[in-house]
């Protein structure tokens, strides 16, 4: 897909950091490169709503809780980092978000990303640069529960990324999205379930879908179209189609887009005790376009057994005064 021009990014507080105790703030951008070898995700957290050490805390200090969690996928290039740092680590302004020796920073229209972490079983340095530059920008935000505790803000449906790693050496092009969330209380409290997925055209659409449903058994769908200019419009969410579990942990998968015939799996990027990731492809937007699907279980993550077995993969610093 070719480069196009990219829309001004609006005023305001992108990296407002505001987070009530008990809550949680994050920033999410995924992307896939155009040979479809590679890809990455990458949020930042504050208030790290998987995090066993916030949990243990009783929630009271989202700030001491904060998180850089970043991932790399490909063949022979397989990295993943989350460590956990506290309020001491965590420098934010309007258009810098600093966590550790990482940062996201507004330059222009462009998100830079830095990241100087290591990985996770294995303590493999990490040391490299995205640069995602939005097509067009959303403001909107859109509730995901009920009662409006929990709220969801797609920045950019679509844009163009740019990765280059020393450690791992690692450099290509593709397609990306960025997104953040935040809310008031745990997401094990809220939600039992929810299933996410965005896939991109060609021709420069990109379609969402998020799915979740609530303890107290509400359902919500969202499905919305982003035209290239950044405008939206909402649409009959398709029909319900289960995907396979995954292989280890059988985290159930979810969709809405048609029939089990027009969605494709493809690899499973992430199989965890209470989360899925995997790229999909699906024919939402009237023709084939790859994505990423996510599923998310609620009663997983509240199992104490679960958060015995986090800290393996999310080490915490110690607090710096």
């Amino acid at each position: 897909m070719g480069h196009t021009t990219p829309a001004s990014r609006p005023a305001g507080h992108l990296f407002d950091p505001s987070t009530p105790p008990g809550g949680y703030t994050w920033w999410y951008a995924d992307g896939l490169s155009r040979d479809g070898e590679y890809g990455f995700t990458l949020i930042a957290f504050i208030g790290s709503v998987f995090s066993p050490y916030y949990a243990w805390s009783g929630r009271r200090d989202p700030y001491n809780h904060c998180a850089i969690n970043l991932a790399l996928y490909g063949r022979n290039h397989c990295r993943w980092t989350m460590t956990e740092r506290g309020r001491g680590d965590l420098q934010a302004e309007e258009t810098r978000l600093a966590i550790g020796p990482s940062a996201l920073t507004w330059q222009g229209d462009t998100l830079v990303i830095d990241v100087a972490e290591h990985g996770m079983p294995v303590p493999w340095p990490v040391r490299g640069q995205i640069r995602l530059t939005p097509r067009s920008f959303n403001t909107k935000l859109f509730n995901l529960d009920s009662a409006g505790a929990h709220t969801w803000q797609p920045i950019a449906p679509s844009a163009d990324v740019e990765l280059d790693f020393s450690h791992p050496g690692l450099s290509w092009r593709g397609d990306a999205y960025l997104d953040t969330n935040r809310g008031s209380s745990p997401l094990e409290e809220t939600f039992r379930y929810w299933d996410w997925s965005r896939v991109q055209a060609e021709d420069g659409r990109a379609a969402i879908l998020y799915n979740t449903a609530e303890r107290s058994g509400a359902e919500r769908s969202l499905s919305l179209m982003f035209a290239p200019d950044g405008s939206h419009t909402a649409f009959d969410p398709p029909p319900r189609t289960q995907l396979p579990s995954t292989p280890i942990f059988r985290i159930r998968r979810t969709t809405r887009s048609g029939t089990g015939s027009k969605v494709r799996l493809g690899r499973t990027l992430e199989d965890t005790p209470f989360y899925s990731r995997s790229i999909i492809e699906s024919d939402v937007l009237g023709a084939r376009a790859a994505g990423v699907h996510e599923s998310f279980d609620g009663d997983r993550l509240a199992a104490p057994l679960v958060k015995l077995m986090l800290p393996f993969r999310m080490p915490r610093r110690p607090i710096q005064k």
